[in-house]
């Protein structure tokens, strides 16, 4: 290889081990391998930026307003009333799970599918008598196994698609293509599922982390005459108290809430306070603080107020707050809310709220202004927001909304017109038809996904083009002996690897030009080996951080990560060894 092959090989295990070891997001990450190749003159600008004008990403975008157009509408929630009913025990409520999240998964982006049924699946738990521990680790898993059985049913598909096409000028994949190898599968995989995860999966029913309020909150009253009252918070030395943390004021019957340091205080004020409730005493001490109740502890947040919104929020990889202390991570401002609690690993984290250090899959519970829920539902930093319902599902278009995603499939099933522009017209008939807003089109397009994707094509293009895909595809044939089952093996093995240590978009963009570039030398049908990379990708059960929809069933299912290594391994493991066998079974390894 000359410079730019070993400068594409160093950027490559540069942005691996920067997406493995770093906070940094993945579209920053590979944003700056794309800039270092187009300065250096390693790709042309249209070499550099051709992802972004790629097929399958463009039939990404449009997918997710697709699939916006189907929550707005609330044609998924149409769906779950139906087909949850009241089942007897856990395997027959699996089995009502299975039922519409397969189906809704195998077309359309698997996040908002498990996000919606999140609560949907919280309140049936409840009212069927079973722990959501029991179930949602299922629901996550039965929509990856979904998200396989079509090109749309996951990004990844789709985006491997697109770049087949532009790596071999070949027409790509049909939409059931993958489907002979994901059903067989999938229907494998929610066997084990139904078999073996109730009687694996913990029972939680009574652990729920944020179930008492007053187990973390008090309160105390301003002295009506005391020194306190015309004083702001700030003054009256309330802000930076070190075990506690002012949450609300309750005033004449109103509430106060994301309490500003400028706020004045009036005598009467009932104060909130979330953190170590055994700090009662020493707010006590404070000159002008006097009991609210003879316990300390708040019944304020019992009651309903419409200026209070309580949330449950699971924290994101993409979070800025990740690593900061509560305190310093400026909860009030940045998002208007105040935390009350963390809950990790499934209990809630005692002691000292300001200090704690937020984490990836923590869950908050919120006390926040009633915009916080419609301005936070679609950022990032957060990947569920519990009680999502601001604005209300047009339900009169349900029904129009899965008449449109038909429409889809059947155009591009039947060859009418490819994926691409079947995916832009089902977008843009979501629009006009009014089933999604345009704000709510806008919202649902996950850009960090989109930058992610476009980006990695640019260091697929420079693998390719600089020989780095050649040499490496050499030394896994040298490994394997040359023996084709052996390097379909590897290669299954290499992304499935990859895939629980950076995203799976980027997993399968770098493995795929060295994967054809081995079947090329070694006179082998590539089929299979694609094939392979979309599973592989997909089949991320092993952790809470490998798959987004794990990490955001993670919190509300009370998991520990000990609970996704004692299932997601076999799963791993099964998923892995039936998708290889199907794959050995089903086509011939050589052209």
């Amino acid at each position: 290889m000359d410079w730019q092959g070993w400068l594409a090989l160093s950027l490559t295990l540069g942005a691996l081990l920067t997406l493995s070891l770093t906070r940094i997001g993945p579209h920053l990450v590979m944003m700056g391998v794309l800039t270092v190749l187009s300065v250096t003159g390693v790709l042309n600008p249209a070499e550099a930026l051709g992802g972004f004008a790629n097929s399958g990403l463009i039939t990404v975008a449009a997918m997710f307003v697709v699939a916006a157009g189907i929550h707005a509408s609330g044609g998924i929630d149409l769906l779950v009333h139906k087909a949850l009913g009241t089942p007897g025990n856990p395997r027959s409520a699996l089995l009502r799970i299975f039922g519409p999240v397969v189906p809704l998964s195998a077309f359309l982006n698997n996040t908002p599918v498990v996000a919606t049924m999140i609560p949907a699946i919280h309140a049936w738990s409840r009212k069927i008598n079973i722990a959501p521990s029991k179930l949602m680790i299922p629901l996550s898993y039965t929509a990856i196994l979904g998200g396989t059985l079509t090109l749309i049913g996951t990004s990844t598909n789709l985006v491997i698609n697109g770049q087949y096409q532009q790596l071999t000028g070949e027409a790509g994949f049909s939409l059931f293509s993958i489907t002979a190898v994901g059903l067989p599968v999938a229907i494998i995989g929610l066997l084990f599922i139904w078999v073996f995860f109730p009687r694996w999966l913990p029972d939680r029913m009574h652990n729920k982390a944020f179930a008492n309020l007053r187990e973390f909150t008090l309160e105390v009253c301003v002295s009506a005459n005391g020194p306190l009252v015309g004083k702001s918070i700030q003054d009256a030395g309330l802000r930076h108290l070190q075990r506690v943390y002012l949450v609300e004021i309750e005033r004449n019957n109103t509430v106060v809430t994301a309490v500003p340091s400028e706020e004045i205080l009036q005598g009467g004020d009932r104060l909130v306070f979330a953190g170590d409730t055994e700090a009662i005493s020493d707010l006590l001490r404070i000159n002008g603080l006097e009991p609210s109740t003879e316990s300390g502890h708040s019944e304020a947040l019992d009651t309903n107020r419409a200026e209070r919104r309580l949330v449950e929020a699971v924290v994101s990889p993409h979070c800025a707050a990740i690593g900061q202390a509560i305190r310093d991570a400026r909860f009030r401002d940045q998002y208007g809310a105040v935390v009350l609690a963390v809950a990790r690993n499934g209990e809630r984290v005692k002691g000292n709220l300001g200090t704690i250090e937020l984490e990836a899959g923590d869950t908050l519970l919120l006390e926040a202004r009633p915009a916080f829920v419609s301005r936070q539902r679609y950022n990032k930093d957060f990947l569920l927001v519990n009680d999502l319902d601001t604005e209300p599902p047009r339900h009169e278009k349900a029904l129009l909304s899965w008449a449109i995603l038909v429409g889809v499939v059947i155009l591009a099933t039947f060859g009418v017109i490819d994926m691409l522009n079947a995916a832009l017209i089902g977008a843009g008939l979501m629009l006009v038809t009014s089933c999604c807003s345009v704000s709510q089109a806008e919202k649902s397009l996950d850009l960090t996904v989109l930058i992610t994707i476009g980006a990695s094509f640019a260091l697929g293009v420079a693998l390719d083009k600089t020989g780095v895909a050649t040499f490496l595809a050499q030394n896994i044939i040298y490994l394997s002996g040359g023996t084709p089952w052996l390097m379909l093996v590897l290669a299954y093995l290499t992304v499935s690897v990859l895939t629980e240590f950076i995203t799976n978009n980027a997993a399968a963009i770098l493995m795929l030009p060295i994967v054809l570039e081995m079947t090329e030398k070694a006179g082998l049908n590539n089929e299979p080996f694609v094939f392979a990379i979309m599973m592989a990708a997909s089949a991320s059960f092993a952790t809470p951080l490998g798959y987004q929809t794990n990490l955001m069933v993670y919190g509300p299912g009370g998991y520990n990560f000990r609970d996704f290594l004692k299932v997601g391994v076999p799963m791993n493991l099964l998923v892995g060894i039936s998708t290889l066998t199907v794959l050995l079974i089903g086509w011939p390894l050589v052209k």
